[in-house]
């Protein structure tokens, strides 16, 4: 490898333009949140992240949330919002209010949305992990999205009938289902996500809920980019600076 070549792995940042942000509820909170984007040219697309359930742990730097922020501005042309839903705490800082159980985080879904439209950022895509995914199908139809990519869906607060409204919508929904799931795994899934015709589904042999190792993180980042901007996938596993 030369000098000036370096692996992507772990927690690397590679180059991009990293902003501390504020998002605004209906309901008068403040959260907490970062957006990167590319250095070197407009954003092909915009993801805006969901983090898992914040009282086991999930926030905003729950680590392929925040790989895909430190990785995906520069390799693949995209803009990245990751923020805390109420009442969570990271680094960055703790939003103001308290975990309303998946249904008071609607209005941070549309806090989050309406600083995409404020900031002009193009083709919006929710990436929900775990919790982050009831958010998205909760939610996701409310607001002018692409779609909705759910990493490990436990399916345990949305509906049936809110999953199946995604039947027949031209917003793409793609479930990303862990063989190995604690909640979720990929024969339930299909069972559940059968009302939704149109849903791309992809099983990962060897995947766990919470996608723990270098391998497991870029075929996420990469099954995430094939989607979203498919002429850069699969990601390069080098950075040449």
């Amino acid at each position: 490898m030369s000098p000036n070549v370096v692996e992507i792995r772990g927690g690397i940042e590679l180059p991009a333009a990293r902003e501390h942000i504020e998002l605004h509820t209906l309901d008068g909170l403040t959260l907490v949140g970062e957006l990167a984007t590319p250095l070197d040219r407009p954003p092909v697309a915009t993801l805006v992240t969901l983090h898992p359930l914040p009282t086991h742990g999930g926030f905003m730097d729950s680590h392929i949330l925040r790989k895909a922020a430190g990785r995906l501005p520069a390799l693949a042309g995209l803009a990245v919002l990751r923020f805390n839903t109420r009442g969570t705490t990271s680094p960055r800082g703790t939003s103001d209010g308290a975990f309303g159980q998946g249904n008071d985080e609607r209005a941070d879904v549309a806090a989050a949305m309406a600083f995409v439209a404020e900031r002009g950022l193009p083709n919006p895509w929710l990436v929900g992990w775990s919790f982050g995914t009831e958010l998205a199908v909760k939610y996701g139809l409310e607001h002018p999205i692409r779609g909705a990519i759910l990493l490990s869906p436990p399916l345990h607060r949305a509906t049936d009938a809110e999953l199946a409204a995604w039947a027949g919508n031209e917003r793409q929904l793609v479930a990303i289902i862990p063989e190995h799931d604690d909640y979720l795994r990929p024969d339930e899934a299909r069972r559940r996500f059968a009302s939704v015709p149109g849903a791309r589904f992809i099983a990962v042999d060897g995947g766990k809920h919470l996608w723990v190792g270098e391998s497991q993180t870029r075929r996420i980042l990469d099954e995430i980019v094939a989607v979203v901007n498919p002429p850069a996938a699969p990601l390069p596993t080098e950075w040449a600076g």
